[in-house]
Parts: C-alpha cells; sequence; structure tokens
C-alpha cells in the first residue's frame, strides 16, 4: 500500500472524502430545500414561477462550476492541491452558512434573491475547484492497478452528501412541527455546515502535499501556465472536448435525473408529501452507495469505458418506462377515492410575519391506502408502504446507472492528463458535463413539463444528452487504464 510520510492511502481517502461530502452536502441542501426557499425567498404571486426561479438560481451555481475550475485549477497546478481545496472548502461553507442568515422576501424583498444569487455564485465556483484537486489528489497517491477502486470513495461523496443533507432536513423537520419547520427550521441545516466545514478544515490541513506534486516542483517541472497548456495546445484541448462530450456530459445528465430529478419529480409532478419523498431518496441512495465501490473496482479489471457508456444506454433506454412507472403511482385520478372517509380539517399556524392564519385541509383516502390533503391549493399524497417501496426501487434503479456513469470517471479523468496540468484539464470537462448539461436538467426538465403538461416530457433532454454522449464516447474514447501517471 503505497504512503505518504506517516499517512497511508486510507488516511489520505479519508481526509479528502471528508472534506469532498460537506462541500457536496453545503452545495445539495439549496437543492434539497428548493420547494421552501421558493417560498421565502421569491415573490409569491405566483409559485410555478418562483420555484422555476428557484431551480434557475440552483442551475447557477452549476454553470460557474468551469470558471471555478479554471481559476482553481490553474492555482492547484502552480501552488499545490492540499491548499487549493483547503481554500474552497472555506468559501463553500462561508457562502452556505450565509445563506441560513438571509432574510426572507417578505422583510427584505427583492434584496432576498439577489443575495442568495451572490452566494450561490460562490458555492459554483468553490465546487468547480473541489472535486478535481480531491480527485487528482487522491489519485496521485494511489497504486495504479487500483485507482479506480480508490478514487471510488471519492465518487461516493457527492451522494453521500446528498443523503446526508436529506437526512439533517428529515432530522430538523421531525423535532419541530412542520410549520416551525417552514418558518425557521429550514435555515437549521444551513447554519450547522458550519461546524462540519470547521472539522473536515482541521482533518485536511494536517495533510501532506501530493508526492507526485512534490516531486514534479523539486524538478522544476511544474506548469507556468496550466490554462494555456491545457486548452492553447491543440493535442490536450482534443482529450478535454473528448473527455466532456464523450464521458462527463453523459455522467452529468444520469447523475442528476436518478437524484435530482427524481426527488423534484416526486415532490413537484406526483406531489408526494416532502418526509416521504425525502425518505424515498434517501433510502435508494442509501442502497445504491456501496455499488460506487463495486463499479471503481470492477473498472481497474474491465476498464472504464465499457462501463460508463454501459450505464448511459442502460438509462437512456430504462427512464421513460421507469417515469412511466412512478407517474402512475401517484396520479390518482387512477385511483378509487372512499368517498365516506372525505374530511375537512381546519387548524392554525404562523406565516412568515408571525400572523396566525387559519388553515382549512380537505382529506382524500383512496383504496390502495394512499391519502391526498390539498390545503391552500397545495396537494400532498402519502402512499402506502407497498407503494413507497416500488418508489424507492425505482429510484434505486436509476442510481445503479449513477454509480455505473460516475464511479469509474475520476480515475477515466486522471489518466487522460499529464501531471503538471492535471488540476486544471480535468477540472473543467468534468463541471461543464456536471455544472451545466447537468445542472440545468432540472430547470429544462421542469420548464418541458409546464409547458407542454406532460408529465414525462422532461425526459427528453437527460435521454438525448445520454445518447449522444454514448455515441461519441464509443468511437473516440481510449481505455487507458492502471496506466503509469
Amino acid at each position: 500500500m503505497q504512503q505518504t510520510g506517516t499517512k497511508t492511502i486510507w488516511q489520505v481517502i479519508m481526509a479528502s472524502s471528508a472534506g469532498t461530502l460537506i462541500e457536496w452536502y453545503d452545495f445539495y441542501i439549496f437543492g434539497s430545500l428548493s420547494a421552501i426557499i421558493s417560498e421565502k425567498f421569491f415573490p409569491p404571486s405566483n409559485p410555478e414561477l418562483a420555484y422555476i426561479a428557484t431551480l434557475a438560481t440552483f442551475a447557477v451555481g452549476f454553470i460557474v462550476r468551469p470558471f471555478g475550475a479554471i481559476v482553481f485549477g490553474r492555482l492547484g497546478d502552480l501552488v499545490g492541491r492540499k491548499y487549493t481545496f483547503l481554500l474552497t472548502l472555506l468559501i463553500m461553507g462561508g457562502s452556505t452558512f450565509a445563506i441560513g442568515l438571509i432574510p426572507s422576501y417578505h422583510t427584505i424583498g427583492v434584496l432576498a434573491p439577489m443575495l442568495v444569487l451572490i452566494l450561490r455564485l460562490l458555492q459554483g465556483l468553490a465546487l468547480g475547484g473541489e472535486y478535481g484537486g480531491a480527485a487528482t489528489y487522491v489519485a496521485e497517491h494511489s497504486p495504479n492497478n487500483r485507482r479506480g477502486y480508490y478514487t471510488s470513495f471519492i465518487q461516493t461523496t457527492a451522494t453521500l452528501g446528498l443523503f446526508v443533507s436529506l437526512a439533517v432536513i428529515l432530522i430538523t423537520r421531525s423535532v419541530m412541527s412542520p410549520a416551525d419547520f417552514n418558518n425557521y427550521g429550514w435555515r437549521i441545516p444551513f447554519l450547522l455546515s458550519v461546524l462540519l466545514v470547521i472539522m473536515s478544515y482541521y482533518i485536511r490541513i494536517r495533510l501532506q502535499e501530493s508526492p507526485l506534486f512534490i516531486q514534479m516542483k523539486k524538478e522544476g517541472k511544474t506548469s507556468a501556465n496550466p490554462i494555456k497548456e491545457s486548452f492553447g495546445n491543440k493535442e490536450n484541448l482534443k482529450l478535454v472536448l473528448i473527455a466532456l462530450f464523450g464521458a462527463a456530459m453523459g455522467q452529468g445528465v444520469v447523475w442528476y435525473t436518478g437524484q435530482f430529478y427524481a426527488l423534484s419529480f416526486l415532490q413537484k409532478t406526483m406531489n408526494i408529501e416532502f418526509v416521504q419523498s425525502n425518505v424515498i431518496i434517501a433510502l435508494a441512495l442509501l442502497l445504491g452507495t456501496p455499488l460506487f465501490i463495486y463499479f471503481g473496482s470492477l473498472s481497474d479489471r474491465i476498464g472504464r469505458k465499457k462501463i460508463m457508456l454501459a450505464g448511459m444506454l442502460i438509462a437512456a433506454l430504462a427512464y421513460y418506462p421507469i417515469y412511466k412507472a412512478m407517474d402512475t403511482i401517484g396520479d390518482v385520478k387512477q385511483k378509487t377515492e372512499l368517498t365516506e372517509l372525505y374530511k375537512i380539517e381546519s387548524n392554525q399556524s404562523k406565516n412568515d410575519e408571525g400572523q396566525l392564519v387559519q388553515q382549512t385541509t380537505k382529506v382524500h383516502t383512496y383504496s390502495d391506502g394512499s391519502i391526498l390533503r390539498i390545503s391552500d391549493g397545495k396537494p400532498e399524497l402519502t402512499v402506502d408502504n407497498t407503494r413507497m417501496i416500488m418508489l424507492v426501487l425505482l429510484i434505486f434503479v436509476q442510481v445503479v446507472f449513477v454509480t455505473m456513469v460516475y464511479a469509474p470517471i475520476a480515475a477515466f479523468l486522471v489518466e487522460m492528463f499529464p501531471t503538471r496540468i492535471r488540476y486544471t484539464s480535468m477540472s473543467l470537462p468534468y463541471h461543464i458535463g456536471n455544472g451545466v448539461f447537468g445542472g440545468l436538467l432540472p430547470t429544462i426538465s421542469t420548464i418541458l413539463v409546464t409547458k407542454t403538461g406532460n408529465h414525462l416530457a422532461g425526459l427528453i433532454y437527460p435521454i438525448a444528452v445520454a445518447v449522444i454522449c454514448f455515441l461519441i464516447g464509443l468511437v473516440y474514447i481510449k481505455d487507458n487504464k492502471n496506466m503509469e501517471i
């Protein structure tokens, strides 16, 4: 087992993963709470438009990730991997904490969404520099024949970050009333971020620099201009484009369809109750996470290309029937209502201004055990345990596709580029693929559904991108598994 000083590869992995997990947690808290955020920070006159605006603000964080990749990738290739991802950790944590402090739209008006947008930009820039540093750092400590296996632990952090964000939200929600959570409790997951960041910073500050980078620096072989070498050199630019359009682009849409779009579909299209929808996603993620390690290890034996492209193709073929089945489970028009159990509930709750308001809820019960509650025109469907398990399994299958495309990609990207410009070269295609093609998916798909009225219209985008990426990757990708880096 390769070592750096007294720290084994496992210590390197744990320290790198802890920080990366926290950064993903910070980044995804916003998306996990998008339904509530749309009510708090945007004008209440048009809830549908407010939700789309929230998703667009969420997407902005992804769009700027490539710029973060260039800025911090250059810094990582010039100064070192360690200090660069220490800086990104602090920027991400500080931005997340600050979002939890912003007053609502009712209090400060248009300044609220403006502040959220600025902080979301900072989050995106920070994440753009984080992933490439962590993946490069672990890969440069790993033995050649186990690089896919060891870097796959970094790959778990994105999904685990989403899982942790959902878990924190659910725990916070469970210890207070729905009204209190809606009024102020949703801020707690944002504010907790500062404690996690302090802990992770303490772990990371004690790490040593990458041995390959130290050796290269001693020999005076570091790049004087990583950006020019990465994108001004014709041969390297060709590799960047292949990495983007033959791998990262498809991986990005598969990742976001199987997790974030799945959550959005449950909450906004199927109207599944908030807690139940988050539990469904969390269980599917928990079941699927070990497969990152499996497919990462398998890529060391059979190659990265086969697994990634297979994941894209199978996902593209399976999405329509999967989401059709999900939509059917939530369609109350296909359910038989037990009219004798219909009732109207009335209770009081506080609004954002602290005023008591009367709330009337209509409760519909169906023969399959589903219960639909409609309060102030907002429907919330709670399904029975059997259908909940069915939804968990349908999303778990999508998570399997995620693990196939995502587990090998860190090792794949590291092996494409030379050490002197690796941080910069691999970060840009990864963050364009994930940040632009993947990050825009919830917004584009939601708009397609809204405009067409077809619940499945949002799948057009991820299916098309995955198929195009599969074809390009099939022709142009060369597998460099286990090569010397």
